[in-house]
């Protein structure tokens, strides 16, 4: 969904991408296995493989291309808020030493998980937003192949555990590579408390050639180029907006900065693309950017409680995580494991699975009547 969304703001950023040596997977070239399994493909499955840095100068590129666009690079220190309303920002410049002030009609919070907003709401005057948190303790690494002929048919490989290893990454070793620019292939690694991987190369290739086939090859004919990169996410998080009972007008908040999930679903980037939407859709319908964006945090909280469902529901599968669980946890969980077994033979469950993942469908596309009946149907006839 965030590429869905990408492309409707940039028209042609595929082509653009693709052009500066971005890989574009379609069908077959994208490949997820579950417990060492190799799922269904779905035809109409398409996913870009690119870095994180690669596409984030594309869209940089793009916003600085519209009229009226301006670049100030700085460190916000604070808001003007004199009233009831966010009036601008309060900045510093690197080697300048002097405090700045921007004026705004609206003000945009994208600061990531760690913004500073609810404190300097609370200097104000204001109420901060709580913060709702769940532990998951996950370890990753990063690296970069050199990319030859092998695999030709592979843009993205993706594997993870599931209810045959009782989603133990110990028993099922999670990872995922995609083709990328420049002729690379960017590889990730991940792991849970104790198992998380390290920086150590021999250590990083052993685990791999561990993994999925497409994983073992690169492991095994490409050369690893530079070093290994290891990231600790401590706990997801996300910021209550909606019950606060005063809000300023003239701000609001998008991205990280509202949401930060498990990084191993990849759904941050889609996230934050949704939010923008919403935000698009508050401003159309009409609304004053100078009253409190009521609205628009009403219409981003169901994207984040869509992504905050998936992801502490697959969390809480691990034997670390402690909740806190929602309720009927036990028969969202039998759900969620048949439908995964599923998913693995069946085109048009893993269609809908692989929807609700990458953000296109909301989760209760998987509690359909007819994904439930397909789903008891393949599991009683294999």
């Amino acid at each position: 969904m965030g590429h869905r969304q990408l492309e409707r703001w940039f028209p042609g950023i595929t082509d653009d991408l693709v052009s500066g040596g971005a890989r574009l997977g379609k069908g077959p070239a994208i490949q997820f296995y579950v417990d060492g399994a190799l799922k269904a493909p779905v035809d109409d499955a398409q996913m870009i493989g690119a870095t994180r840095p690669f596409l984030e100068r594309s869209v940089r590129k793009h916003v600085g291309s519209l009229p009226g666009v301006r670049f100030v690079t700085g460190r916000a220190s604070g808001l003007l808020l004199p009233h009831n309303r966010v009036r601008g920002v309060r900045f510093r410049i690197e080697g300048d030493g002097a405090a700045h002030e921007l004026e705004a009609d609206l003000v945009v919070d994208a600061m990531g998980r760690s913004s500073r907003l609810g404190s300097w709401l609370e200097q104000a005057g204001w109420p901060a937003p709580s913060l709702e948190r769940m532990r998951v303790d996950l370890g990753y690494a990063t690296a970069s192949f050199r990319r030859n002929g092998e695999l030709p048919d592979t843009v993205i490989a993706h594997s993870s555990p599931g209810p045959a290893s009782n989603y133990q990454p110990t028993l099922s070793e999670p990872g995922a590579l995609t083709a990328v620019e420049d002729n690379r292939w960017a590889v990730v690694l991940v792991g849970y408390a104790g198992y998380r991987p390290t920086r150590d190369p021999e250590a990083f290739l052993a685990r791999m050639r561990r993994c999925v086939i497409p994983l073992q090859e690169v492991a095994q004919t490409c050369e690893l180029e530079g070093g290994i990169d290891t990231f600790h996410f401590h706990e997801s998080q996300r910021r209550q907006f909606t019950p606060l009972p005063r809000f300023p007008g003239g701000l609001v908040a998008l991205g990280d900065a509202v949401a930060s999930v498990n990084p191993i679903y990849g759904q941050g980037l889609t996230l934050a693309t949704l939010q923008a939407s919403s935000l698009a859709a508050h401003l159309r319908s009409g609304a004053n950017p100078h009253e409190p964006a009521r609205g628009y945090f009403r219409r981003a909280e169901v994207v984040v409680d869509a992504a905050w469902q998936l992801c502490t529901t697959a969390d809480l599968a691990q034997p670390h995580v402690t909740g806190p669980y929602p309720r009927a946890y036990p028969i969202l969980r039998w759900t969620a494991d048949r439908i995964v077994e599923a998913s693995v033979t069946d085109p048009e469950i893993n269609r809908v699975f692989m929807d609700v993942v990458n953000m296109v469908q909301h989760p209760r596309a998987l509690t359909h009547p007819r994904i439930l009946l397909r789903t008891a149907r393949r599991l009683l006839t294999r």
